[in-house]
């Protein structure tokens, strides 16, 4: 019998240096796109999937994370006094109910596989689900609930992947394919940031994940690695000694908000699909692209 996934780890202890001065004194996490911050947008698609609890692995001035996820009760009491029932409406649908979050700190950054296990004790012997913020993604369904969909049929431990440029593997960790279709198929190896001609494919880690709580022991027993910190590849990688791994290549597109191209591209894409502001920000575009000279340089 597949145990059901209720849990999902949310590492936001990053110090977003690649967004400063921005982030300085707020996380990178709460970052907008458009007007929501990146972080909803996570916990969103784990609320699609059937998530009831959340863990966020937090690091220091992180609290504004923790206080985006609490009621605000004079901002509701203004709004409904001032007649804004939808604005207070959104706000109510993506405060998740109470007991449904926790938050534990990541003290040292020692990478991501540090991360996940410092949540170990509050998801305790159940699978969970790993979501990695910076990730966001424009998919219907959204990729979580794709990879329910396999974890349902395999069980096992399920990575979602996409496919990449081979020229650009070395900056991924990468899969080798098995038999099986692109909503489900068997993972035989996984290597991080091999070469274009080491790559067993080119298929790359999404950052979302399913994975079963052996996890927490592996972790627990690993040496700091590259560049200082424990990776969860290399945890996963003994992990498929035991259990299989499935892979899901979702339908959808990804934005790597931990990036300043891939954040503003995000903000385009998704601002092009909201119907209140789409029509008038694809004018100024249109106008803005029209004013920018193209030069060729010779």
């Amino acid at each position: 019998m597949v145990r059901r996934v209720r849990t999902a780890v949310l590492p936001v202890a990053g110090l977003g240096t690649r967004f400063l001065p921005a982030t300085k004194a707020m996380p990178k996490e709460m970052l907008t796109v458009v007007d929501k911050p990146v972080i909803q947008y996570a916990v969103d698609e784990a609320r699609e999937a059937g998530i009831e609890h959340l863990v966020f692995v937090t690091g220091r001035n992180k609290g504004v994370i923790e206080d985006h996820f609490d009621r605000q009760f004079e901002l509701e009491a203004t709004l409904e006094s001032r007649g804004k029932l939808e604005e207070l409406e959104q706000l109510r649908r993506d405060l998740p109910r109470a007991g449904q979050t926790s938050f534990t700190r990541q003290q040292e950054p020692l990478g991501l596989g540090h991360a996940v296990w410092c949540a170990r004790d509050i998801v305790g012997r159940e699978p969970f689900a790993l979501l990695l913020p910076d990730m966001i993604f424009k998919s219907e369904p959204g990729v979580l609930k794709q990879m329910m969909d396999a974890y349902e049929e395999s069980g096992g431990n399920v990575i979602a992947v996409e496919e990449v440029d081979p020229a650009d593997v070395a900056s991924y960790g990468v899969v080798a394919r098995g038999e099986g279709p692109d909503s489900g198929f068997s993972i035989t190896g996984m290597v991080e940031k091999p070469s274009p001609e080491e790559a067993p494919s080119n298929l790359i880690i999404s950052g979302r994940y399913i994975l079963q709580p052996e996890i927490f022991m592996l972790l627990s027993e690993q040496t700091v690695g590259t560049g200082g910190e424990i990776q969860i590849t290399d945890s996963m990688r003994h992990l498929m000694d035991m259990q299989p791994f499935t892979g899901v290549k979702y339908e959808g597109r990804s934005f790597d908000c931990g990036s300043k191209i891939g954040f503003l591209t995000a903000n385009v894409v998704f601002a092009l699909d909201r119907p209140d502001i789409a029509e008038t920000f694809m004018d100024e575009l249109r106008a803005l692209t029209g004013e920018i000279p193209i030069t060729v340089e010779e």
